[in-house]
């Protein structure tokens, strides 16, 4: 059996998915403070929790694919120290993806936030100040991080592309 030339069509999708809702939520978590408060901030507060509940879905689905599918994981491009050191920076995104969602999660948990004024997060424990701010910095802590890492990832396929001139980049945009 020969070993596939790029990721299969699932793969390549829930990557390019993450990586947009990973970006849109970054640029809404820095930007929330920024809408006039009442309708408009808790409306982008709802949008970034419903994107947050999208990408924690979005995460089980590659986390489910990518424990099940061979095709999911392809041959190192080569043998240097950057293929050995692959493994282990898609291991610490996924991580950090599960860290965000789950801080992201209890964080809206904590606040009791309105979706959309439909209906209300019921709150944790809205007097604790202190918690909710603790959750709120980790939270903030691991989406920057992960954002820092998904951009040394970005650069790495970069690198790849037009400095080793392989096929790294070429797997994940589909194409041979």
């Amino acid at each position: 059996m020969t070993t596939p030339l790029r990721y299969d069509r699932r793969t390549i999708v829930l990557h390019w998915i993450t990586a947009a809702l990973v970006l849109a939520l970054w640029l809404l978590g820095q930007t929330i403070d920024w809408f006039p408060r009442g309708a408009p901030q808790v409306g982008a507060r709802s949008l970034h929790i419903t994107l947050g509940a999208t990408l924690a879905v979005v995460l089980a689905l590659r986390l489910r694919w990518r424990l099940a599918a061979a095709s999911a994981k392809l041959p190192p491009a080569g043998a240097g120290w950057l293929d050995r050191l692959a493994p282990r920076a898609h291991q610490l995104l996924y991580a950090l993806l599960l860290a965000a969602v789950l801080l992201g999660l209890a964080n809206a948990w904590e606040r009791g936030d309105s979706i959309f004024g439909l209906f209300r997060i019921p709150s944790f424990d809205a007097a604790d100040k202190a918690l909710r701010h603790t959750i709120e910095d980790w939270h903030a802590l691991a989406a920057n991080v992960l954002l820092g890492l998904a951009g040394l990832h970005a650069a790495a396929g970069l690198l790849h592309h037009y400095v080793f001139k392989d096929d790294v980049l070429r797997r994940m945009l589909g194409r041979r």
